[in-house]
């Protein structure tokens, strides 16, 4: 069945232009209509894959939000509800969070906030309902200069780089606001730097007027796809699950407003899906939530973060070799997985499941269906319109920024298994010489398993235009190449949350219920000083750290900061310190970890540079120890 005769696409079928030939090594390998063979043949092997699944899904209804309901959920999620409604009194925490924000993010925040209280107002809800300018004319009265963006906090131009906006002595932020747009001009960044120190956001709005924001746009084969690269950041890349989660929620409520607000300055609408609740298989393999799946298993395997099906599956496709002709692309034999599916939902936590059977094409079929049987898609109902619209953005610049924060706001279970999939993906792809699977064909094939999902009804996705299958393809590639680093949370949304906590410690220390826990805490420390003789800047000379290193051998350093001197220095000089048997571990095994100060606790990158760290917070412990799983 070539070109036009797809029986499952009454309507595709009418687009594909008569007798176009489809050459799968075609030179001019763009992603248009001649080239989308694969992804159509896919599409169609899933439609008779579910043909022959007699029990008919449920289709998750997505539910059409009321007025001023998306917003509210918004502003929920950002976790900002106290803006409004009867909580709306009790806002200190949001007047901190909203005084870090870019100009962008602001403008993010009060459309929303307009939009709810004018909803509120029609329905005339005995609330107080703020508005929206007192909301931030109020910051402004007790923060000074810096909510309404005209204090930024420059990239380290000043001279003193500890001094803050009210003179006292304190580590320097930087955060995307107006004086940057000097700033973005000084800095020499080639087209292909991801710059995280600035709000993509506040660089999408810079550079909307300007020349360098019409950047090619476009499908293109692989080769045409940009060598993106991240500079090196002094104080260290920070990745997710670096983080504590007391910080990975504030990073969480950041992105969304980040993402929020880049699509806002890029004329996209960004709007969230809700599903409506519907009843899902509690027990099994297929068709199962994520959530629930993994909680299975963990009473299995403590600690599993992947669904051990996943796991399993991948492994028998990679056991045969990857090298195998069309690998993902020629499906299993339908009937075959079919049966094979029902033989592994009853014996595969048995352990009585004969893998030897399993042919590897059939394995592969296996996973993609496994993907498309969740209840909720991979990229999550809330997400998954935003990670199709990415396609519609400008610049493959902007489009990897908005990916950067959509993989952020994903949950975990989903992130982590998107994170196996596509590191699977890229060995695939590695073999391409012999199984001629580039990442182009890998993208075709893998995009209608992700982006096509079921519980949407056909109406919606899998009948809209070539343009929504071609955009699809793109995201997919897009994931898959650069997915190194999609995994980064950009430094301007650290450098945030660090500005938070500290804002927040100030305001703690004004709180009078405080004062009796300040002074037991004092107290404490006095006595843990006395004992461990920790940086005071009496105890310990300037310019040196004390590392402490509970599970190693020699437990505790003072260490001389040079400019030179990195995370991974004073790791490895722990660990030269070898005595007796106590030392086990190894230096993949442990980690330097900058805790408190203005962050929860922050697992370092090996480059990061300690003195440039000390200086961005000088409060913080340092301690060396294994990464939690």
């Amino acid at each position: 069945r070539r070109s036009g005769q797809y029986t499952m696409n009454h309507d595709h079928s009418k687009k594909i232009p008569d007798g176009a030939s489809f050459d799968r090594s075609g030179s001019q390998d763009s992603l248009d209509e001649l080239s989308m063979d694969d992804y159509w043949k896919e599409l169609e092997n899933i439609h008779e894959t579910r043909g022959n699944n007699h029990e008919e899904r449920v289709a998750l209804v997505v539910k059409e939000p009321d007025e001023g309901e998306l917003e509210e959920e918004w502003l929920k999620e950002a976790g900002l509800s106290n803006l409004f409604g009867e909580s709306s009194g009790d806002s200190l925490e949001s007047m901190v969070f909203l005084s870090t924000l870019t100009r962008t993010q602001k403008a993010a925040v009060e459309k929303r906030v307009e939009t709810v209280t004018q909803t509120m107002r029609k329905k005339n809800k005995q609330h107080q309902i703020p508005d929206v300018r007192d909301i931030f004319r109020l910051q402004n009265d007790s923060k000074g200069k810096v909510c309404d963006g005209s204090e930024p906090s420059t990239v380290r131009t000043s001279e003193d780089k500890n001094e803050t906006h009210d003179g006292t002595k304190g580590p320097k932020f930087s955060l995307g606001t107006d004086e940057q747009k000097s700033l973005l001009e000084d800095m020499p960044s080639s087209d292909t730097d991801i710059n995280l120190e600035i709000s993509f956001a506040e660089q999408a709005a810079n550079l909307k007027d300007s020349s360098v924001g019409k950047m090619y746009k476009g499908g293109g084969g692989d080769t045409l796809l940009p060598n993106f690269r991240l500079p090196k950041d002094k104080t260290g890349t920070t990745k997710i699950g670096d983080l504590a989660p007391q910080d990975m929620k504030k990073v969480y409520s950041l992105a969304l407003i980040e993402l929020t607000a880049l699509y806002d300055i890029l004329g996209t609408e960004f709007k969230q899906q809700k599903a409506v609740k519907i009843k899902t298989k509690d027990s099994g393999l297929f068709g199962v939530p994520l959530s629930l799946l993994l909680e299975q298993d963990q009473k299995r395997v403590p600690g599993t973060k992947i669904p051990l099906i996943f796991q399993k599956l991948i492994a028998q496709i990679e056991e045969t070799t990857l090298e195998t002709e069309g690998l993902l692309r020629i499906p299993g034999v339908a009937t075959r997985v079919k049966g094979l599916c029902q033989e592994l939902e009853a014996k595969f936590y048995e352990g009585t499941f004969n893998w030897e059977n399993v042919k590897q094409h059939d394995a592969a079929s296996l996973l993609k269906l496994f993907i498309r049987e969740l209840p909720q898609p991979l990229l999550t109902i809330e997400y998954l319109k935003a990670f199709q619209d990415v396609q519609n953005l400008p610049t493959r610049k902007q489009q990897l920024q908005a990916l950067n924060l959509l993989v952020i706001l994903l949950p975990e279970a989903n992130r982590d298994t998107l994170k196996v999939l596509l590191e699977f993906l890229q060995r695939v792809i590695d073999h391409r010489d012999k199984n001629k699977m580039t990442l182009k064909n890998v993208a075709m094939v893998m995009a209608p398993n992700l982006f096509t999902f079921h519980g949407f009804g056909s109406k919606t996705i899998e009948q809209s235009e070539f343009v929504m299958a071609a955009g699809t393809a793109n995201v997919m590639r897009f994931m898959i190449q650069y997915q190194k680093l999609l995994w980064t949370i950009p430094k301007f949304i650290v450098n945030q949350v660090r500005k938070q906590n500290t804002e927040s410690q100030k305001k703690e220390k004004k709180d009078k219920a405080m004062k009796k826990l300040l002074k037991k805490m004092a107290y404490d420390r006095e006595k843990h000083e006395k004992q461990e003789k920790t940086p005071n800047d009496t105890d310990v000379p300037q310019g040196v750290i004390r590392v402490q290193a509970p599970h190693l051998s020699k437990v505790s350093m003072a260490i001389q900061l040079t400019e030179e001197l990195k995370a991974g220095d004073i790791v490895a000089r722990f660990l030269s310190q070898k005595s007796g048997n106590v030392q086990t571990l190894k230096k993949e095994e442990v980690f330097l970890y900058e805790i408190g100060g203005n962050i929860g606790e922050r697992c370092l990158d090996d480059d990061a540079y300690m003195k440039d760290l000390y200086q961005l917070n000088p409060n913080a412990e340092w301690v060396i120890k294994p990464k939690q799983s």
